[in-house]
Formats: C-alpha cells, structure tokens, sequence
C-alpha cells in the first residue's frame, strides 16, 4: 500500500468509524461467500460448505477485532473509551471527585502563582535590548568597612575616569537617585517626586528609545548645564494627561526652571516604579562634587563589546581604579571594581526568598499529590472486588493501570484548570500588594507559565495515581473474590502504604509549619525591636528646601525655627524635632573619619560611622538619652560651625573607655581638604533599620550644607494617635510655603513596617502555604479514615455485637489516624531543624533549632489531627451491628 492509500485510510477510519467497519464487515462476508463457493464446487453441500468456510476463516467476531486492531487511531480510541469510564466511574462518588479536585486545585494554583512570580522576575530576561551584555560596575573595597562583598556605590570622578580610561565596553553610562519639589504653570499643587540623574547615554546604553520627543546630549549633561527633563509615562499621563504639547513645557524642580524634552515608554519602569521623572546626570552635583573621587552615589551600567567578557572588561576597570586609589590614598577610594550581571543586580534581594517560597509551595504541592494518593489507595478498596472479577474475567493488568491514571489524569485537569484561574487572581494580588517586589510590572501569566502548569498537571497525575493503579492491580487482586476476604478493604500492605503515605504527608506538613513558625517569628522579634527612641505617638513628614530659594544658612534656620514653634503650640504636640532620616527609615550615608590624635589605623578605611543631620530639639523629642556633654546650642547650628554629636556605639567602638567629648574627628570628604570636627555630646544608640545591628552614627547640625535641596525629616510625638495631626500639621506647613509639598506622612511604626516590607510578605507567604498544607494534611486524614471506616462497617458491627464497648471502637480508629501523625511528626521535626539551617540568612534574633516554635508547631499539628480524626471514630461508634451485617 501507498503512503497515500495509508493516510487516506487513517482518515477513513478517524473521522468515518461507521463507514469503515461496514466496508470491513462487507469485505470480510465476501471471502466467506468465495470460499463457501468453492467449497460448494468441489461437490460440498451447501450446509457443509458453509461450516468448512467457516472452519477456515475462524470466529468472524475475532477477525474483525483484529483486523480493527491495526487501524492507525485504534490507541486513541481506547483513551477515549477509558475518558468516558473514568468521567463516569468519578460521576458516581461525588464527594471523593470534589475533594480530589479541590486538593490539586490548591497545590497546583499556589505552585503556579508563584512560578508565574518566579518566572517572570528571576528568569525573565530584562525588557532592554540583548540584556545578557548588561552588566552593573561597583567600587570594591578589599577591606569592607560595612561588611558583606566589599561592594560599593561609585563616585562621580570615578565614573568619569573609567568611561575615558577603558575600552572594554560598547559604551558605559551611571545614574542617581534624586528628589525633587515638583511644580509646574497648570495650577496644580506642589508634589515631592521620586526623581534620578541619568548620564547623557543611559537610554541609548540600555537600548530604550523614547516615546515622545529626544534624550539628554553630551553638552547637557554636566553641572551648569541646560535645564532640561524627561518625564515617565506615568507622571506624564498623571500630571499632563497624556498631552504630547508636553513638550517644550517648563516644569520647576526645587524652584529651578526645566524644559520638558521627551516621555520615556510605558513599559519602562527601570530602577523601579517610584521613579517619575529624570534629568541630566551631572546637573544633580555641583562642580566640586562632580569631580569628587570619594562621593560614592552612583550607580554604574555598561554594555560590553562584542567578543569581551564581563571579568575582561572589568579587569581594566579595576586597574585604572587602582591607579586613582593610589593618587587618593588618604581617601575613602577604593582599589579596584567588580560587576554583576544587571537582572541578577536586580533580584539579589529576593532571589531567597523567593526561592524559599517556591521550595515551600512545592512542598505543599506533594502534600496534595499524597493526599489525593492515599484517598485513591483508600477508593480501591472499595473497587477491590470489581477489579478482581474483571481481571479474573481476563482483563489485561496493563488496561486496569490505563484506566485508573485516566481517572488521576482527569482528576488533576480539572483541579490544574481551576488552580490556573485561581493563580491568576493570587498572582495580580501578589504583584500588586508585595511592594518590594522587583519588576512587579512584568508579572504576568504567560506561555511559559501555562505550558509549566500543563506539565504540572500530567507530572501530578503520575505522582498521585501510579502507586495506587498498581497495586490495586496487583498479583493478589484475586483474593478480594474469597468469600473470608476482609472487610476492612485491602491486604496489610495496602494499609501499610496508607500508612506510609499518610507518614510522608504529615511530616511535609510539619517541616512547612517549622519554616513558616521561625520566619513569623523571626518578623515579629523584627517588628518589635526597639529602635533606642520613642516609638509610640511618633508623627514623621519628609520635606525638601530647595537650594535656590533657601541660599543661605540663616534662612534655612530662620524656616525651620518658625516650623518647629508654630508645631510646638499645637494642640496634642508634646515635642517636636527635625533630622535628615528618621530612626528605621534606612541608612542615609556613611563617613569615613580618622581620630585626632590617635595612631592611623592600618586600614583608615575601616573607621566608618553612619551619618544623621539633627537639631538640637530632635533628641529630646524622641527621648534619646544624653550621655556624655550636651546637644548643639543655637551658635552651633550655623554652615561654619564644626560640631559633632556621636552614639554610645561610636565612642565605645572609637575611644575605647575615654571620654570622647572635646575630642576632634578629621571628615575626609567635607570639602576638597578634610576638616576637623570637635566631639560636644555623646547620646544614645537608635537602628538604622529594625533588621540590622547598632551602627556608629555621627550627628551633625542641620544647616543648609551644598546640597541642591535640603531633604529633612519632622518628628512630631504627640498625646494620642499621631495621623490625627497629619492634616493640621500639614495646613500650617503650607502657610509658611505654599510652593513645599510634604510627603511621606507615617508614624514610626509605619516607617518600620515599610523597612520590614520583604520579612513581613514572606512570613506571611510561608505561613499561609503551611496553614493550606495543614488543611490538606487534615483533609487527608479525616478523607481516609472515613473510607477506612466505611470499609470495615461490618467488622466493627461484629466487635460491637461481641460486647466491644464504643470507647474501645473509638479508640481503634483514632490510633489508626494518629500513628502515622506520630511517625510524621517524629520525621517532620528533624526535616524542620534542617530547614531552619537553610533559612538563617532570612532569621532575625531567631535561633534555627527554636524550641517554642518547634513545640508550638507540633501542637498545632496534633490538635488539628486529634479532630480530623475524631469525626470518623464518632461515627464509628455508632455502627449498629444488625445494619453493619446487612451490608455483608
């Protein structure tokens, strides 16, 4: 036969079924008929023509069973057979089919959710174009006087040297961070905005082109130069409407005039969403600053060559960096660069957590399959004798198992379709509300995530339904047809692999309650530590002085002076404050120092001190106690004055027991040559951030500085609840300066939650994950002790008509349930302690091994046993024994 001639049958025989098997029956009667008449020539009678015809040709029954064996969509045939048994066998056990499907729809939904997540912001390549040449360039310090890497932010005349000195990369552009007082001509208030400085190439670097108008020029990119904006496609449609007159239009950033010259795309949300607009990288420094090797600020992105690796590359970063190391040795200047891949740069906050997530949620993708497994080991027996009748009626064992993990696979379809639908909304909720989640805007279920959720469901269909399909079809399945089989549903090893099921099931559930108790708890030590000042009542407001308007220290004093009294005589005020960065809100910058009068140390670089600007009022405020000499006076306050106030954690690291009041400290980056500042006061120790250790801090006096804006934190501690005095406050401010906006209005513990935002969502992640695995653990239990008591109705009927009181049947199901509870728990313990180990880099003053989290879990878990198991053994106990021998 043709190739043709075979196609053309295959289509005969799929899509004309009928047609084909009646040509095949013609075909078949008209042989018969030829032999008959031969026989019948070859002087037969007709009668026994006939049998010798048929004597020859064989059961026509068979033949064309056979003859239809070879058709090509014979196989898809019999699935589609086995479909239809399976939907029906599932049709008539309503409850066990409903259960199933709702246990797979949760493991599979919440592993979908978070693959969807994972997918999209670890593996995802970034939105630029050929994003594997980006790479992000850091200073290294060999000594870390932070810890960690060593890693730090680059200076501008760093910046500037490695773009003239190397040629290892396409081109290579840098970026800041930058706020900015927007206003503009349209009448609309005054608004603090997220802004950045961009380098001239940034755009061009990343492959971004603009959606409206050109990016930044060479010429504009320098301190002095024109003033000019791009805006992102949110605050354009925000702010303007989405009108493209935009451009040309002035807008005033800190009372300075800028020209809008282009609108970047709306799918460009590159550092993160919060940035709304952007200006010339250098036009954020002054002169002095612009070419500072010790002002580290930046942030470095670089597109390499063709054919030059990333190591390559940065190899001749780190050798012109150590040559402007050794022309500043005396500076904070580090010896050398490393870099990083851009995406990793990105993730590397949330790759473990993320990760630790997705290991939870498969974890409890396997409690579902053993679930739905141990309630399929527990459903045959109730078919046990079914099976048995149609294997010893000669039914293939391999046809049995077919048609048993289509019932598994159709199981599965339905809990993975709705899981999917349920993941969908879970991964918007989860995009929209984990703020700190990196390229949240690219969230999104897309081919990748179904085709994973596809395979999914085929890979859990195989986990939850092999074992039961072959043992219940296994050797001794003709047992069930002997008159003294037990009643109790199945041989020992099938109550032995119950058992171990249900073992496995309850130990995954207590490593996933173990992981998500030190992580909850591991947040709420977080959340409640103390910050070293007053933490209740507290009001905090950020805003900025421009520069332009503000020039002059007096006016800075003179704006702030009024600020402070007009809150002071407030009703419900008790003390207000100013600094630069409220306790917990983040680190701010560091500085780099040397002590007067000290031997230099071997590595200068390691005497380092986080930085505050504070008046004098903010101490008292926030009740930070004074230790040592007082807090600035009114004549210290001024741009002149070389005064300093430092931590309990500062003198004791730097002076060693002495006194450090009247002592001087040499600032290496104050101004192109270090100054010296004298030591007035030492004060209590506050956190820079709930999850981090006390830092040296140095104190300085808030003055006008040279900063384009001063950026200035209000403290407000008042009698009750501090948002009740957000709008008065914010009223008043605006008497003083209509054209300041006030942004950020928290009280301290909002500044904390938001410094917690990442420990919080993960707790809570796990916590649900192990909670919905509890459920299913208890689903479980209480599914397969109902089968199991159903199944030995008759035996417990006759223990009850033998004189067994209902205590003793109450108790025979209740060990059966809780057995593999005590062996899992055993188990699930050691598995805990484990992944404790694995975790501690997400642990905040939480041992791995907590032994009240580890006894509070496993009480959670016995209490949810004792009732998923008490409902059975109730209804155990009242079996009759006349109705239990009637089902016999």
């Amino acid at each position: 036969m043709r190739w043709w001639q075979r196609v053309r049958m295959a289509m005969v025989t799929l899509f004309r079924r009928r047609q084909a098997t009646e040509q095949l029956s013609d075909e078949l009667a008209f042989h018969l008929e030829q032999q008959m008449a031969e026989n019948r020539a070859a002087g037969m009678s007709a009668e026994d023509a006939r049998t010798a015809a048929l004597r020859a040709f064989g059961n026509p029954t068979l033949l064309r069973e056979d003859a239809r064996a070879t058709w090509r969509w014979n196989s898809l045939e019999k699935i589609w057979r086995d479909v239809r048994y399976g939907v029906r066998t599932l049709s008539r056990t309503p409850g066990f089919t409903v259960m199933a499907v709702l246990v797979m729809a949760l493991g599979i939904g919440a592993t979908t959710s978070l693959f969807t997540i994972v997918q999209s912001v670890l593996l995802s390549p970034l939105p630029f174009k050929d994003p594997g040449k980006l790479v992000m360039v850091y200073e290294h310090f060999a000594h870390s006087f932070n810890g960690g890497d060593g890693l730090n932010v680059v200076a501008p005349g760093d910046y500037l040297a490695w773009q003239k000195q190397t040629h290892g990369f396409q081109s290579m552009a840098a970026w800041r961070w930058w706020g900015a007082n927007l206003t503009n001509a349209q009448g609309q208030l005054p608004e603090a905005v997220q802004a950045a400085g961009g380098s001239w190439n940034l755009f061009s670097t990343l492959g971004v082109p603009l959606a409206l108008g050109r990016g930044f020029t060479k010429a504009e990119d320098h301190p002095g130069g024109h003033p000019v904006v791009i805006l992102t496609w949110s605050l354009y449609q925000r702010r303007f409407g989405g009108n493209p007159a935009v451009l040309g239009q002035q807008v005033h950033l800190n009372s300075v005039p800028y020209t809008i010259i282009g609108v970047l795309p709306r799918w460009f949300s590159y550092p993160d969403p919060s940035v709304e607009l952007w200006l010339p990288y250098g036009q954020t420094f002054t002169p002095v600053q612009y070419a500072q090797n010790a002002n580290h600020q930046s942030l470095v992105v670089a597109r390499l060559k063709p054919g030059v690796s990333a190591a390559a590359a940065t190899a001749q970063v780190s050798a012109v960096q150590y040559r402007i190391h050794l022309a500043h040795a005396s500076e904070p200047v580090s010896e050398g660069a490393r870099f990083r891949p851009m995406l990793s740069d990105m993730v590397q906050d949330i790759r473990t957590p993320l990760l630790v997530l997705m290991g939870a949620v498969f974890c409890m993708l396997l409690i579902a399959c053993l679930n739905v497994s141990n309630l399929l080991v527990a459903r045959s027996a109730a078919r046990r004798k079914e099976v048995a009748v149609r294997s010893a009626l000669g039914g293939n064992r391999l046809a049995l198992i077919r048609e048993q993990m289509t019932e598994s696979l159709l199981i599965c379809i339905a809990g993975g379709g709705l899981g999917v639908g349920l993941s969908m909304l879970v991964t918007h909720w989860l995009a929209s509300h984990w703020h700190d989640l990196p390229r949240a805007s690219t969230v999104h279920v897309n081919g990748a995530v179904l085709a994973f959720s596809l395979g999914l469901v085929f890979v859990t269909a195989i986990v939850a339904g092999l074992l039961p399909a072959i043992s219940s079809t296994g050797k001794g399945v003709l047992q069930a047809l002997q008159e003294g089989s037990r009643s109790l549903g199945g041989s020992v090893s099938k109550a032995r692999m119950r058992q171990i099921l249900l073992t496995a099931e309850i130990a995954l559930t207590v490593v996933l309650l173990i992981g998500a108790g030190l992580l909850f708890q591991s947040f709420l030590r977080m959340r409640g530590t103390r910050l070293g000042c007053a933490m209740h009542h507290v009001l905090t407001m950020r805003y900025s002085l421009p520069r332009k308007q503000y020039d002059t220290p007096a006016k800075v004093v003179a704006f702030h002076e009024a600020l402070l009294q007009r809150v002071r005589h407030m009703p419900g005020v008790v003390a207000p404050g100013l600094v630069s960065t409220a306790p917990g809100a983040g680190w701010q910058g560091d500085e780099v120092f040397t002590v007067s009068g000290k031997p230099v140390p071997a590595n200068p670089l390691m005497d380092d001190a986080l930085v505050r600007t504070a008046d004098p009022g903010y101490f008292q405020a926030m009740q930070i106690p004074l230790i040592r000499g007082h807090f600035f006076t009114d004549d210290q306050r001024l741009a002149n004055s070389k005064y300093v106030i430092v931590s309990r954690a500062f003198a004791a690291q730097y002076f060693h027991g002495e006194d450090p009041v009247g002592q001087q400290i040499r600032i290496a980056r104050t101004s192109p040559t270090p100054e010296d500042y004298e030591i007035v006061g030492v004060v209590g120790d506050t956190l820079y951030r709930a999850s981090k250790p006390t830092k040296a801090t140095l104190y300085f006096p808030m003055y006008s500085g040279s900063m384009n804006a001063i950026n200035t934190t209000l403290m407000v501690r008042t009698v009750g609840d501090p948002l009740n005095m957000a709008l008065p406050i914010q009223k008043m401010f605006a008497t003083l300066d209509p054209s300041l906006p006030l942004s950020e209005v928290l009280t301290l513990h909002q500044v904390v939650g938001q410094s917690t935002n990442t420990a919080s969502f993960s707790a809570t992640l796990l916590l649900a994950f192990a909670v919905l695995s509890l459920l299913l653990a208890a689903v479980g239990l209480y599914g397969v002790l109902s089968y199991l008591v159903t199944q030995r109705t008759t035996e417990i009927g006759i223990r009850i008509a033998l004189g067994a009181q209902r205590v003793q049947v109450l108790w025979l199901v209740v060990v059966d349930g809780l057995r593999p509870v005590l062996y899992g728990l055993a188990i699930g313990i050691a598995g805990g302690v484990g992944v404790g180990f694995l975790i501690r880099s997400m642990l905040y003053d939480t041992q791995p091994l907590d032994g009240a989290v580890v006894a509070a879990m496993a009480a959670c878990l016995a209490v949810t046993a004792a009732l998923a198991c008490a409902v059975p053994a109730m209804r155990a106990t009242h079996i009759e024994p006349t109705e239990a021998l009637r089902v016999q």
